[in-house]
């Protein structure tokens, strides 16, 4: 699957937030952090998802993952923890 969207985003727009998520199910979360990141920037709408998205679960508590949130203006909450 990430092969098939890293040759699709060749050819047409691809938003980072779906890297984001198939990095995180693939437990590589330098390259998910990166993507989430970028997702911030270009602000795409599904990353104000990313607090309950499922896949983020082992993502949440680390300190990335609570800095972003707060940029985003997220309130502190036990989902997000």
């Amino acid at each position: 699957m990430l092969d098939e969207l890293k040759n699709r985003s060749r050819r047409s727009c691809v938003s980072p937030y779906f890297f984001a998520v198939l990095y995180a199910g693939l437990g590589d979360k330098e390259s998910a952090f990166h993507s989430l990141e970028e997702s911030f920037v270009e602000r795409h709408p599904y990353v104000l998802l990313m607090h309950v998205e499922p896949v983020f679960l082992g993502l949440r508590s680390d300190p990335r993952f609570q800095d972003l949130l707060r940029r985003m203006n997220f309130p502190d909450s036990p989902v997000a923890r």
